[in-house]
């Protein structure tokens, strides 16, 4: 899978409204075919921040979902809101679900 997480920094001006903001986009890719989860979260630390860990069945589903016209929507909507280039971390895992954490586990 294509797995990503990013950092969106919001202008604090736009921050409680974010998810309103980006429910269209959102939904639109939690829709696609190959898309696994696209899974919003905010930062404790900092309510300006959002983190937006996604993932992609495979290179072909990650390509389909950047050349798709919600893609292209948001690339031209979303920034606006934004006070600074969102932060990225993208690889590729060989496996297609959340691993369990050991350390932790539960009886």
């Amino acid at each position: 899978m294509i797995f990503i997480t990013a950092k969106f920094r919001v202008k604090p001006e736009h921050a409680d409204q974010w998810p309103q903001i980006s429910a269209g986009f959102t939904n639109a890719t939690r829709n696609e075919p190959g898309c696994l989860w696209f899974d919003w979260s905010r930062s404790l630390e900092d309510p300006n921040e959002y983190v937006l860990v996604e993932a992609f069945r495979d290179g072909e589903a990650g390509a389909a979902h950047v050349q798709s016209e919600h893609f292209k929507h948001a690339q031209q909507t979303l920034p606006q809101h934004l006070a600074e280039t969102p932060r990225v971390i993208n690889t590729s895992l060989d496996q297609d679900d959340w691993s369990l954490l050991g350390e932790m586990a539960v009886d």
